[in-house]
């Protein structure tokens, strides 16, 4: 890989880096191991990606933005608030169904069929890919009209888990990466959906134009083609090219 390469640099640098909610857990470890191997600093700030959106375009001083898309990153390219040439697909998600609830969910969908939930949290698919992901499940499962009058919709998906996580929603599509630890759904139950009835939710990085010059930005990266990186970001359920 030679988009990103830096030379080695004399001094450490700082870049405030826009990361996804979703991507909240693994990009706290890898922030970790990025400073302890270059010396730098990644300064994070989590939200949602359109919101991010909005920020950049207001002068938002960030350096590195790692998308829950592809269109927000190629977007900001083209409008140039981002360097063209510098995007790359960083992990592509998973949706699962998931309640706090043990046993509510039995590995399927069949829990959407049932009374045995008065609330489902779903993200605006308008701002959130895995909200526009829950929906097309829902349609493929020609369940959307039986469930939506039970929908509450977060803002993001963090918004979303935290619905499901208080109990204000029984249920809810949120990332793997919110509810996955070793491998394992660690608390309450869930269906990991099949890929086959969403679009992949690849999630692209980009260097942002107030971030081309600084060394931390690039080199940061740089650092997430590693297999270091690549090993974290498999280790919270998302898919790794």
């Amino acid at each position: 890989m030679t988009a990103f390469s830096t030379p080695l640099v004399a001094q450490s640098a700082e870049v405030n880096v826009a990361v996804a909610a979703n991507f909240t857990a693994p990009m706290k470890l890898i922030a970790q191991s990025f400073e302890q191997k270059t010396g730098h600093k990644a300064i994070l700030a989590f939200g949602g990606t359109g919101q991010f959106y909005a920020q950049i375009r207001h002068g938002a001083p960030f350096g590195v933005l790692l998308a829950a898309d592809q269109e927000t990153p190629s977007r900001l390219e083209s409008e140039g608030f981002a360097v063209k040439g510098t995007s790359f697909t960083y992990a592509t998600g998973q949706l699962v169904l998931w309640s706090r609830q043990p046993d509510l969910i039995k590995d399927s969908a069949d829990v959407l069929k049932t009374a045995r939930f008065q609330r489902i949290a779903i993200a605006n698919p308008k701002l959130a890919p895995y909200g526009r992901a829950a929906y097309d499940v829902l349609d493929k499962l020609d369940l959307l009209s039986t469930v939506k009058p039970k929908v509450v919709e977060g803002s993001n998906i963090a918004q979303t888990f935290q619905f499901v996580s208080s109990g204000n929603a029984q249920i809810g599509f949120v990332a793997l990466s919110q509810v996955l630890e070793k491998g394992q759904i660690r608390e309450g139950s869930g269906w990991i959906v099949p890929g086959s009835l969403y679009e992949p939710i690849r999630q692209d990085a980009v260097l942002l134009s107030s971030g081309q010059d600084n060394p931390a930005a690039t080199a940061l990266l740089e650092y997430l083609h590693g297999d270091k990186a690549k090993a974290v970001i498999e280790s919270f359920g998302y898919v790794v090219q």
